[in-house]
């Protein structure tokens, strides 16, 4: 059925685009059939409304480009997919509104009202049905690869444009392999002489034939002013002797789903020079495929030590998987943190991911988690200060995992990424997966949309850290306001116990720490959100009351449970327990990083413990997102954080149209003001629908809106006067 419908579209497509050449001289069709296959590696291999977005990729110039009509392809392939082709079509305006703004209306320095406005109703299409969006970022990722065919100049501006609007979106969206993909596209056609030569320094890093020694060598360590003195408009491609020309360039950027299949990179690998005559292919092109095979040494190396290990992780599914750091990011960030190459110890991971069936087995999978980092710490020597634990310390995002820099097989840096299955399906799906996914019972973990922060794009960034010494420093000033009775996390393989704080010494750099060693905390780390969070905060004040009034308070007191321990605060950046001859062992301490909000229940629950009060009256503060019980919650709560997050990207396609005027004249004080659109977008419960009121409209118009003038009014889950204005993105329920 599904090979019907896509062979029905290819035929569709073939012969409206009959006779019609792209600048390749390829026939048309080949741009359609690369779109529906780059689609195809983005959405799940079943479900309806995965074959209609690919279907619609298909299609999706058809109507633009040829004599078809929406009412003919509706009725071919139905109403969703005629919806989706009508969606990209319109969604192309933005481009079209951007490129006129630029050049008919530099000397306003901001969208004018219709432009505003027309762009507003585009972004809540794609709110509505985000596949557009998918649909239009592989069309565009197509034709970045085959962006060549262009004059230098066209080349040049379609690229920029690229970064700024669809990069940018594919970001907010959580589709980082695309969106690194199309970066590294366009920076090869930006920035030429910089792609290729930092090709060739991480080839020189990771060769098998480099010594340790090599680093030194690196060209990349010239000063940040000379690395970034290129010139975005520089025509010559040309570097040394080695004359290499835009098409050598694209074919040096690793395409994304090359990545994701082994197969696919085994004969990429073979493409890229790894065959009988690699001396005919530009040296750019196989400094590439060096830089995938040295991912493939690490990865081959890891699964080898994970065979070994088998016995540590038990019953428990593992998947590994790697990826590369697109140069455009690493560029970006050599210039924020002015650091050579081989100080970007994330240019290379791998990612561990540990199978949790669905969720059902999450507490022992992020046990597994630690365990595995034990595993990679033993079989590679750790980098210090570059472990960041984003499980028991999730990103403001909700991103969860647990990252770790090494020394790899070649003695040059490579990132560890380990996380839970259900963990790994929140990073790597991003915000328009529900709209996807929800046909597979493949469910993503709810996201709270309260929280106004978009997910991180450089979810794969772990802290740089040149000196040691002042990074500790930075740890000791961190943790030298840690309270006595904080909670904290002992790690011991894959033993993870909760624990508190009895005495903070030497200003935080020592630490008395009292261990329930009954008391199991993978579940408790594993989701703070849980409604069930007070009960684990009682169990954390009740070990805490309970050695305040046993007057333990050294080292080894306690009974057949409970345990008194000493941690220092290493180099590593972490607290490693202390024997009694000081000697520092391998079992270390977390510290949960609270939010106010936490820290405000805690207390609460401490208090109560303390003073033998119930904790009955104790609530965690309401949340739009908490535990949804119904697909439609799950389904809203979505919508909500889609929404709020394509109107900050609006917001930020405004500033970036103003940019023009604010370069052009020096007498501007401050950023250019953008036009607030006369309105503001709000959702409706119970049933999700968007609601366009006019800016400066309260509680009390939207009741009236909806029929129920003078009730009640929730908005973002609080109860508000009538007269509380509204925002962009706010949740409003009236109860009548």
């Amino acid at each position: 059925m599904i090979q019907r419908q896509v062979q029905k579209a290819i035929a569709f497509a073939k012969k409206a685009h009959h006779g019609q050449l792209r600048r390749t001289g390829d026939p048309y069709l080949v741009h359609c059939i690369h779109t529906g296959r780059i689609l195809a590696m983005l959405v799940p291999s079943s479900g309806q409304r995965a074959v209609e977005t690919v279907v619609a990729g298909i299609l999706h110039d058809v109507v633009d480009d040829t004599c078809e009509s929406f009412p003919h392809i509706e009725e071919e392939f139905g109403d969703d997919v005629a919806r989706l082709v009508a969606g990209v079509s319109r969604l192309s305006y933005i481009n079209q509104l951007l490129r006129r703004h630029r050049r008919i209306n530099l000397n306003q320095g901001r969208l004018g009202h219709e432009e505003a406005n027309n762009l507003r109703v585009m972004l809540l299409g794609m709110v509505d049905d985000p596949r557009v969006v998918l649909i239009k970022l592989a069309d565009r990722l197509h034709n970045m690869r085959t962006i060549y065919a262009l004059p230098l100049t066209k080349a040049q501006a379609v690229a920029k444009e690229t970064l700024v609007i669809w990069c940018s979106l594919a970001s907010r969206l959580g589709l980082w392999a695309m969106k690194a993909e199309l970066e590294d596209l366009c920076f090869a056609v930006l920035q030429p002489q910089m792609f290729k030569k930092m090709r060739a320094d991480l080839a020189l890093m990771w060769s098998h034939s480099s010594k340790v020694g090599n680093s030194k060598r690196i060209s990349s360590s010239l000063p940040l002013n000379e690395k970034s003195s290129i010139s975005d408009n520089e025509g010559s491609i040309a570097v040394d002797e080695d004359v290499t020309t835009m098409k050598d360039l694209l074919e040096a950027v690793v395409p994304f789903d090359v990545l994701l299949d082994r197969t696919k990179r085994s004969k990429f690998l073979n493409t890229l020079g790894q065959g009988l005559e690699p001396r005919t292919r530009p040296k750019v092109v196989q400094d590439a495929g060096i830089a995938l095979a040295s991912l493939v040494i690490c990865e081959e190396a890891l699964e080898q030590e994970l065979i070994i290990s088998t016995s540590y992780v038990p019953g428990m599914e593992v998947t590994l998987s790697s990826r590369l750091k697109s140069l455009y990011s690493i560029y970006t960030k050599m210039k924020r943190k002015d650091v050579s190459i081989n100080k970007v110890y994330d240019a290379r991971a791998l990612r561990v991911v540990v199978g949790d069936k669905k969720g059902t087995l999450h507490g022992p999978a992020v046990q597994c988690c630690y365990n595995l980092l034990d595993i990679v710490h033993k079989h590679w020597t750790p980098i210090d200060g570059e472990f960041d634990d984003y499980i028991i310390n999730p990103k403001p995002s909700g991103y969860q995992s647990l990252h770790t820099a090494v020394q790899g097989p070649d003695r040059s840096p490579l990132e560890v990424q380990i996380r839970t299955q259900r963990m790994h399906e929140y990073a790597e799906h991003g915000l328009a997966a529900h709209w996807l996914y929800k046909e597979t019972g493949n469910k993503l973990s709810n996201i709270n949309s309260t929280d106004e922060s978009e997910i991180d794009a450089s979810s794969f960034f772990s802290t740089n850290m040149e000196d040691q010494n002042s990074t500790v420093d930075d740890l000791f000033q961190k943790y030298s306001l840690l309270k006595i009775g904080h909670p904290v996390l002992r790690v011991q393989g894959s033993h993870l116990l909760a624990a508190v704080i009895i005495r903070v010494d030497k200003d935080g750099r020592e630490l008395l720490v009292a261990v329930s060693f009954g008391l199991a905390a993978s579940e408790a780390v594993a989701d703070r959100k849980s409604p069930f969070q007070i009960k684990r905060w009682e169990a954390y004040a009740r070990l805490y009351k309970k050695v305040t009034d046993e007057w333990w308070c050294e080292p080894g007191h306690g009974d057949w449970r409970t345990c008194l321990e000493k941690y220092a605060l290493c180099r590593d950046g972490m607290y490693h327990k202390q024997d009694q001859f000081g000697r520092l062992l391998p079992t270390f301490i977390q510290v949960i990083d609270l939010t106010d909000q936490e820290e405000s229940e805690y207390w609460a629950v401490v208090s109560a413990v303390f003073d033998g009060r119930q904790l009955d009256d104790i609530t965690s503060t309401p949340r739009f997102t908490s535990a949804a019980s119904t697909s439609m919650e799950t389904s809203i709560n979505n919508k909500v954080r889609l929404l709020r997050t394509m109107l900050r990207w609006e917001e930020q396609l405004r500033s970036e149209a103003s940019l023009g005027q604010a370069k052009q004249s020096e007498k501007f004080q401050g950023s250019p003001a953008s036009v607030v659109p006369g309105e503001v977008v709000i959702i409706c419960l119970p049933n999700g629908d968007i609601m366009r009121l006019r800016t400066g409209s309260t509680a009390a118009d939207a009741a009236r809106r909806v029929g129920l003038e003078g009730k009640l009014v929730w908005v973002n889950g609080q109860l508000v006067l009538p007269n509380t204005k509204l925002t962009d993105g706010d949740v409003v329920e009236v109860r009548a």
